[in-house]
């Protein structure tokens, strides 16, 4: 952490520069005593990272920004707020804790927090940042957040961990046990100092596999923002036995959208079928990565239009926790019936379908875009179709 970089000098540039070329920045002179223009232009490159993902890191003056890998890894404000909402008690221990962007939010809810970051370099970053921003409630320790918690004397009422996907070793990983720190191998040592774990997953952990990997899963929470999932939530509660509950999230300008079931009701749960009807429904991404496939339909009272297909129909319009359309035409998958459609623009999606988007847009020459929207899809009776509609 170079100090010089906090001189009111460098801070006035960095704030009144933050969406510089960062090309340009770098082919100049060293314009400050003590920094380089590298620096300098990390600094930029940092600040404008945060402008839409963490708005208060973006408008608090005098923040000492870390490598832009750092803010691209870390919790949005959004996904952070969600997770501090999960948690109650007096103590929390983030063993993997970063930037601290979620241990931020957690010392709103917490009485005390103690933040865990094995690069000295990003804890002094992070120690330093939570000073301008007024929290006091946190201490920082410069260590291997497991190790910490084996050797403290005190329990924490949370233990948090977000565990890096990226391994010296292999590269990018996915399975937790591959992931740093292992926490599936920790999880005994961890539950001898805790009652309750909170674990932040990539979205691309299959959920199957982190529910055989991890103990005493209670609650999954799938996590999504503007319908692209952020993040799974794993809420452990030391000796917990019951059904595992599946919450899913859809965080949007508007509000959000929320869908629960547990996986025994998807389990005993039956889907209904149908052809196309007057209004199509296609759930939300969390739903989809949930695999709530037979829960939603017979939550919401909607006919699947095949197994595989996982688009839903009715004749009346509902309130739903996805997209909405009404349907206005239902024809065969042929370049002919399509052609007749007259469509040079439309939104396309498929869905159990054997081509790709692009592949069909090459072929039927139909640009991205517009009012209209073709879903080409398989129904009940193994057909290919192209459902034709307009979003309500």
């Amino acid at each position: 952490m170079n100090k010089n970089i906090l001189k009111t000098g460098v801070q006035k540039f960095i704030k009144n520069n933050w969406n510089a070329d960062i090309v340009s920045v770098l082919l100049k002179k060293q314009q400050f005593e003590g920094v380089s223009q590298k620096e300098l232009a990390e600094q930029l490159e940092a600040k404008k990272k945060c402008q839409s993902k963490l708005p208060t890191w973006f408008t608090t003056p005098l923040l000492y920004y870390p490598n832009k890998l750092n803010i691209e890894q870390t919790s949005s404000e959004q996904t952070a707020k969600y997770k501090a909402s999960l948690v109650r008690g007096k103590t929390l221990l983030d063993v993997t804790g970063g930037l601290g962007v979620d241990s931020y939010f957690f010392s709103k809810k917490m009485s005390a927090i103690v933040h865990c970051e094995i690069d000295q370099n990003l804890s002094k970053i992070a120690a330093y940042n939570f000073k301008i921003l007024g929290v006091k409630n946190t201490t920082f320790k410069a260590e291997n957040g497991v190790d910490f918690l084996q050797h403290s004397e005190s329990d924490f009422d949370w233990v948090f961990a977000d565990p890096s996907r990226r391994n010296e070793e292999k590269g990018k990983v996915f399975l937790l046990k591959d992931c740093l720190p292992n926490i599936p191998e920790e999880l005994d040592s961890i539950f001898e100092k805790t009652k309750n774990v909170l674990i932040k997953t990539a979205p691309l952990l299959d959920i199957k596999q982190g529910i055989s990997e991890l103990q005493f899963v209670k609650e999954i929470h799938v996590v999504a923002v503007k319908n692209e999932v952020k993040e799974l939530l794993w809420i452990l509660e030391k000796e917990y036995e019951g059904d595992i509950k599946l919450k899913t999230i859809n965080l949007l300008k508007e509000g959000q959208q929320n869908f629960d079931f547990t996986l025994s009701k998807e389990k005993r749960a039956l889907s209904e079928f149908s052809l196309p009807a007057t209004y199509l429904y296609e759930p939300n991404a969390a739903i989809l990565k949930s695999g709530g496939f037979k829960s939603v339909g017979e939550n919401f009272g909607l006919q699947k239009l095949h197994e595989h297909s996982h688009l839903y129909t009715s004749n009346n319009l509902i309130d739903f926790s996805g997209r909405c359309f009404k349907i206005k035409s239902v024809i065969a998958y042929n370049k002919k019936d399509i052609t007749k459609l007259s469509l040079k623009k439309a939104n396309i999606t498929t869905r159990n379908f054997p081509e790709a988007v692009a592949t069909i847009r090459k072929k039927l020459k139909i640009k991205d875009g517009g009012n209209d929207y073709l879903f080409f899809t398989t129904d009940l009776n193994e057909r290919r179709i192209v459902i034709h509609c307009q979003k309500v």
